[in-house]
């Protein structure tokens, strides 16, 4: 007997073996004919596979009819295809074993859809639902993407601390790492003692691997970060986290060109494979998050990037008749505003935009 998951088991290659699949009940429907149909996903694809369970079964009466929503089960059984309409394939059961039941009163997730605000407050189960089993596999894709691009393009993995005494060119608010008792710190004068701490100097969490990834390029050539970094802004935005993964790439002998190529390639790489691999999940996405999520990624992959310099683009902006919030003026950073006017309304695609004053940006 073969262990499948469910991905696997919905395909019609599959089909004829005698398999075993191991996962979570999502719904359960009894037929009049004396067979119930249970909807079987342990988080391998966003669809469920059916399985048909008999009443010969000698528990079909005891425990089979009782199973509900989040029930943990294993079925062993006969894959075999399926005459119904959106699916491959499906399970005929010969045996079902019943690790964990679920009160079908108590169980917070039905087959309904239920908003973010509410899953926040059961956060053990909403990785069982559709959205979050959908995030958790295109972030999977995404950071095996990112590993296979580097590594086939000849860069070393190398791993920057995550508790540093730098603060990386001043990169952002640092979080404190302390072992000092914060209601009784030692004290040389009016200042604290950081010699009765753990590093014997003030530490952080780092807010990036930059530093480091410096380093290792001077010694190995082309290497790259992928990591957790930390920020301590106090800013409530979309564009502020406390704590990402990011990924940060340092080349020695590269110039500028170099470095707009690698970044579009890298892009176009992370899209493609997405689109490949987690069809279903971007089309959740599409359907009940944003509509233009597919489109915009097929849209990346099939462009050639515009590459132009900052005192162009800054052109551009002064031609364009928008009255923008923020007046357009060389030697000032560009506002989100000019960014999404040059990407969505003068190019339609995306902008790498170089060459900046040196007093803006120095690298």
């Amino acid at each position: 007997m073969e262990k499948l998951s469910v991905a696997q088991a919905r395909q019609a290659a599959f089909a004829g073996r005698d398999v075993r699949l191991q996962g979570w009940i999502r719904t359960r429907r009894d037929s009049k004919g004396g067979f119930s149909f249970l909807e079987l996903n342990d988080g391998s694809s966003l669809a469920n596979i059916q399985v048909i369970a008999e009443a010969a079964l000698p528990n079909y009466e005891s425990e089979i009819k009782h199973l509900a929503a989040g029930c943990s089960v294993t079925v062993e059984g006969q894959l075999k295809a399926s005459p119904a309409k959106g699916q491959a394939t499906e399970v005929q059961a010969a045996r079902v074993v019943v690790h964990g039941w679920a009160d079908p009163e108590a169980y917070p997730l039905q087959k309904k859809r239920h908003s973010f605000e509410f899953l926040r407050t059961i956060a053990h189960l909403r990785p069982r639902t559709n959205t979050f089993g959908a995030i958790a596999r295109v972030r999977n894709c995404i950071c095996r993407s990112i590993h296979d691009f580097f590594q086939e393009e000849g860069f070393l993995y190398v791993h920057p601390p995550i508790i540093t005494a730098s603060d990386c060119e001043g990169a952002g608010e640092m979080f404190r790492v302390t072992t000092l008792d914060l209601a009784n710190v030692p004290k040389q004068g009016p200042l604290v003692d950081w010699t009765k701490d753990f590093f014997n100097r003030p530490a952080y969490l780092t807010v990036s691997g930059q530093l480091e990834g410096e380093i290792f390029a001077c010694a190995l050539g082309k290497v790259y970060t992928f990591g957790p970094t930390f920020r301590a802004e106090n800013s409530n935005t979309s564009r502020h986290l406390a704590e990402f993964w990011m990924v940060e790439p340092e080349m020695a002998f590269f110039e500028l060109a170099d470095n707009m190529q690698l970044a579009e390639a890298f892009l176009k790489r992370i899209f493609t494979d997405v689109l490949s691999r987690c069809r279903p999940d971007l089309e959740l996405f599409n359907e009940h998050v944003d509509k233009t999520v597919i489109s915009t990624l097929e849209s990346i992959v099939a462009t050639e990037f515009v590459r132009l310099s900052y005192t162009d683009a800054i052109d551009v902006l002064e031609r364009a008749k928008v009255e923008f919030e923020f007046p357009v003026r060389w030697g000032h950073d560009l506002q989100s505003e000019h960014e999404r006017y040059l990407t969505e309304q003068e190019f339609g695609k995306p902008v790498i935009l170089f060459d900046y004053p040196r007093s803006i940006k120095p690298f």
